[in-house]
């Protein structure tokens, strides 16, 4: 997307620096601009301050944080230096946000009608009903949805999550701002959503002259929207640069770390994890930040902090040592062998699913589905949103009792609920929620939590539980420390492996993944990734759920694609993927992000 740019942006930030209260920085040095019809990309790990500098932009901040310094400037208006009661009527007017969950951001007792029209009455008291109404229906058609009277009278929950995020990008536009705000406005959407929400965002900039910074750790999906990226490490910037160079020539090892991470759909590579971890804020030394994880690091790195420079005159760089671009694994340096993963030596079935059918009530959602597992495979399970994906999961682990069918396990029949099977058979199907912030107990230890699981199944001593805690942390590259510490105390990708720990503690043959990803940075994805094809090569059968092809490419064996309750395509991951027979595969395939598809 290229647009021609007015001398003077619309966004101009210079100097920001913001801190907790006591000092700590938490961002620090931030400069950039953002010109009409322009969308800047704000990539990074967790911990980097994407969501930090993003709220600053409507001069907000966490508790506990504050703006020490800076200018925030949106059509040369001085936010940082407004009232409070200023503040409030330009957020909405001059900027707006569009939040990551929809279902928070809406008020559920509200009509969708309801909700564009209370936006208009705080911003245009002047207009009455009959005056707000077609600026009511010209949104909605702008973000493509019926802009009929039965529509807007309906409320959140009658609405898919892609409607749902929509109406968000409806209630952002709908007062024309000059500079919108967008925090990982697709990260719970299937492809073909997610697809259809860059497209909408993309048109409504153009359509509206609007200048749009748009939070995201998914640089496939980065690479589908923005015209400028700027990379931000532990609170300060790393990189920026057009679109065009960064994707394919990185100048920053951070950016070439995070771009190698990346699972893609086009071909089938080992995403690579970037060592370590990010440094918390306090903790980030005297030199540059990511030095500890960098491989092209000298001792001069260690000890001074590196300015930002410009290298031409829309890409700027933040590193000592690197003054030529660095080159990513691309397609066509592979050979096609390398592109086909091994077969799986014991081809027994661990899991046999026969004509499974399960009903909302008496709306049926799955229809007659039949599929097998092998000791030590990898079955991805793919849809769009609503196709019956999660409820497969689920009554695989006995958690739906509106199915029926049949499932045997390991060679015996296995009951559909849970309740009814044996201790032995439950301890050996373990089920992964997306959430491990809500799959865990926020009161109990991580030690605490894993015992707990420990002693349900093996009845052991204190001893014998405590050996299978440090034996299940150390094969999930956890240090013994977390132990002693609560979930709010750790990231989420840690979290993510206490999920997994949480589940290997009860030494599982079979392993349910429910889109244990989604939410997580591409390094943290990776790690994740190899953490259970390792376990995949110990035998481990593993069901995994997901919307992102580019992590099916990356650990699936086969894939079966479920549409409307019913499968329609299945097969070995990489014949499926190149050759899909089925329209409605072709259009997930089409519709997912790639770093190596045609921009």
């Amino acid at each position: 997307m290229t647009s021609v740019q007015p001398i003077h942006p619309v966004l101009k930030v210079n100097q920001l620096n913001i801190a907790l209260e006591n000092g700590t920085a938490l961002v620090s040095d931030i400069s950039f601009d953002v010109h009409a019809g322009e969308v800047l990309a704000l990539v990074g790990e967790s911990g980097s301050g994407k969501t930090t500098i993003a709220m600053a932009l409507l001069a907000h901040t966490r508790a506990g944080a504050r703006i020490e310094s800076g200018t925030i400037l949106i059509d040369n208006i001085d936010l940082l230096s407004l009232a409070p009661e200023k503040l409030r009527a330009i957020r909405g007017g001059l900027v707006s946000l569009v939040a990551q969950n929809p279902a928070m951001a809406l008020n559920p007792l509200r009509t969708i009608g309801q909700h564009l029209h209370d936006v208009l009455k705080a911003h245009r008291p002047e207009l009455n009903q009959h005056q707000r109404q077609p600026q009511v229906n010209a949104i909605i058609h702008d973000v493509g949805l019926p802009a009929d009277q039965r529509f807007l009278d309906r409320f959140p929950h009658q609405l898919s999550g892609g409607q749902q995020q929509r109406i968000l990008l409806g209630l952002a536009f709908i007062l024309r701002p000059k500079l919108i705000v967008l925090d990982e406005p697709t990260t719970a959407l299937d492809v073909s959503s997610q697809a259809r929400i860059l497209n909408t965002i993309r048109d409504l900039c153009k359509r509206y002259d609007a200048a749009a910074v748009y939070v995201s750790h998914d640089l496939a999906v980065v690479k589908q929207l923005a015209d400028r990226v700027m990379v931000l490490y532990a609170g300060r910037i790393a990189e920026i640069s057009p679109r065009s160079s960064l994707f394919t020539q990185p100048r920053h090892p951070y950016t070439y770390g995070l771009l190698e991470a990346i699972p893609d759909i086009a071909l089938r590579r080992a995403p690579k994890p970037i060592p370590g971890q990010t440094a918390a804020p306090g903790h980030r030394g005297q030199g540059c930040a990511f030095a500890p994880r960098c491989f092209k690091a000298s001792q001069a790195c260690l000890h001074k902090q590196p300015s930002l420079l410009t290298l031409d005159e829309q890409h700027q760089l933040a590193c000592l040592n690197t003054s030529v671009p660095l080159r990513l694994t691309q397609p066509d340096s592979l050979h096609n062998e390398s592109l086909i993963q091994p077969e799986i030596a014991n081809t027994l079935p661990i899991l046999h699913m026969h004509q499974i059918s399960a009903f909302y009530g008496k709306q049926p959602v799955l229809h007659d589905i039949s599929l097998e597992v092998a000791i030590g495979e990898c079955l991805a399970i793919v849809g769009q949103s609503g196709s019956g994906k999660t409820t497969l999961a689920k009554i695989m682990a006995g958690l739906n009792i509106a199915a029926t069918g049949r499932i045997n396990f390991i060679g015996a029949e296995l009951p559909l609920r849970a309740s009814y099977r044996a201790a032995e058979q439950r301890h050996k199907i373990q089920y992964i929620f997306q959430n491990p912030y809500q799959a865990l107990n926020p009161r109990q230890t991580i030690k605490e939590t894993l015992s707990a699981a420990a002693k349900h199944f093996f009845k052991l001593d204190h001893a014998a539980t405590a050996l299978m805690v440090a034996e299940v942390l150390g094969k999930v590259s956890l240090p013994e420390k977390v132990a002693q510490q609560y979930p709010r105390e750790l990231s989420g990708g840690e979290l993510q492996r206490v999920a997994i720990a949480r589940a290997l503690i009860c030494q599982p043959k079979l392993l349910i993944c429910d889109e244990i990803t989604s939410a997580l940075d591409v390094s943290v994805q990776a790690n994740i990734l190899e953490l259970l094809q390792s376990l995949q090569q110990d035998g481990l059968a593993i069901i995994f759920v997901t919307h992102n092809l580019g992590v099916v490419r990356s650990i699936a064996n086969r894939v079966m694609v479920l549409h409307q309750g019913s499968i329609i395509e299945s097969g070995h991951v990489d014949q499926l993927l190149d050759h899909p027979t089925v329209d409605y595969t072709k259009r997930l395939i089409q519709d997912s992000p790639s770093l190596f598809a045609a921009a």
